[in-house]
């Protein structure tokens, strides 16, 4: 889905910084996208934080939008059977990933009178379904959701908007390889009423809306992509 928002971003003009864990794989996305440049990032080091946004400045000035994408599983195991470090990358990632991603960004983001900071969770932001992998991703969404209301409600009089997206079954490289195509269009038909999976452009339309003007007076919330999923 990164790689998605990253090529809908910059086709309705915006300058980009792509980043990933994965330098190889991460440069190579960005040489396919215009006005792309790609930095190595651990989301789960402030540190890091703090390189990504040097080199953003520097190559494109102070960022106004931020997509806080990075998301990890984990094991599909239950609560008893989950080991502390899993458990911990799992918060690392999807949880502090995204704070410390807001905490970056806010200071350039007050000095430019404003922006916008999308934060991507998940249907399992909403309820731990038959499928989620687990209590420690399914706890990490639902935090995403909190500190997303949080942080807008803190920043709004500053005209920093911040909104989360729920996901539901997108067909990204994951799911295709691990979910066989006869199984995928069976829980399609039987628990999304859309009655098919996302593709990641469907979720990327959701974010290039709240980076743009034209969701100016949406923040403190949450959009949710999921064919329908949570009505059922």
């Amino acid at each position: 889905m990164g790689e998605a928002h990253a090529q809908r971003l910059a086709a309705e003009g915006a300058q980009v910084v792509a980043t990933d864990l994965n330098a190889e794989l991460g440069q190579s996305v960005a040489d396919k996208i215009n006005n792309t440049i790609f930095v190595k990032h651990d989301v789960t080091d402030p540190a890091s934080w703090d390189e990504v946004i040097a080199a953003a400045t520097e190559s494109f000035g102070t960022p106004n939008v931020l997509v806080n994408n990075a998301g990890y599983a984990g094991p599909e195991v239950k609560a008893a059977e989950f080991t502390d470090e899993d458990y911990e990358r799992t918060i690392a990632i999807d949880q502090h990933g995204v704070f410390y991603g807001m905490r970056a960004v806010i200071p350039g983001m007050l000095q430019l009178g404003g922006g916008s900071i999308i934060n991507i969770s998940s249907t399992a932001g909403f309820q731990h379904k038959p499928g989620t992998p687990n209590l420690a991703y399914t706890s990490a969404k639902f935090a995403v959701r909190g500190m997303t209301k949080a942080v807008a409600a803190e920043y709004g009089k500053n005209n920093i908007r911040v909104n989360s997206v729920h996901p539901g079954g997108i067909l990204t490289k994951m799911l295709i390889d691990t979910v066989p195509e006869a199984l995928r269009d069976q829980i399609a038909q039987s628990s999304i009423p859309l009655a098919r999976f996302g593709n990641p452009d469907e979720v990327s339309s959701v974010v290039v809306f709240l980076a743009s003007d034209e969701s100016s007076y949406v923040t403190g919330t949450e959009i949710v992509a999921d064919g329908g999923q949570l009505a059922i």
